[in-house]
């Protein structure tokens, strides 16, 4: 079984700071891709940030803000956000694509998510 589990989540001020870790476990052979999607109400799960190879790509709207970094002997990814806004209130989701030892194929794995509310 492959788990993502993510942690960091919770209330800020706008212009504050967050960092979000989601740790990957289970019987991995290979991660591919690792990278964070967001979900805010009413609107469609979108992409912020992933890392694949050392090679990032950001959402326009959190280019300069946000920052994803990945530790490839952990199977760890972590987003650290600054410069926070209300708009980026939101349920952010841990996503992974990753090949496991049980199968011959990869497939994308999703963690269950972790509020982030940016408000005054």
């Amino acid at each position: 079984q492959v788990q993502l589990v993510e942690s960091g989540g919770g209330l800020v001020q706008p212009g504050g700071s967050l960092r979000l870790s989601c740790a990957a476990s289970g019987s991995i052979f290979r991660i591919n891709v690792m990278g964070w999607y967001r979900q805010a109400p009413g609107k469609e799960r979108e992409l912020v940030a992933d890392i694949a190879g050392g090679n990032t790509n950001y959402a326009d709207s959190v280019k300069g803000r946000f920052t994803i970094s990945r530790d490839y002997a952990k199977n760890t990814v972590n987003l650290q956000m600054n410069s926070l806004k209300p708009e980026d209130t939101a349920v952010y989701y841990c996503n992974a694509d990753i090949l496991p030892y049980s199968s011959g194929w990869s497939r994308t794995y999703w963690g269950k998510g972790t509020l982030v509310t940016v408000s005054s």
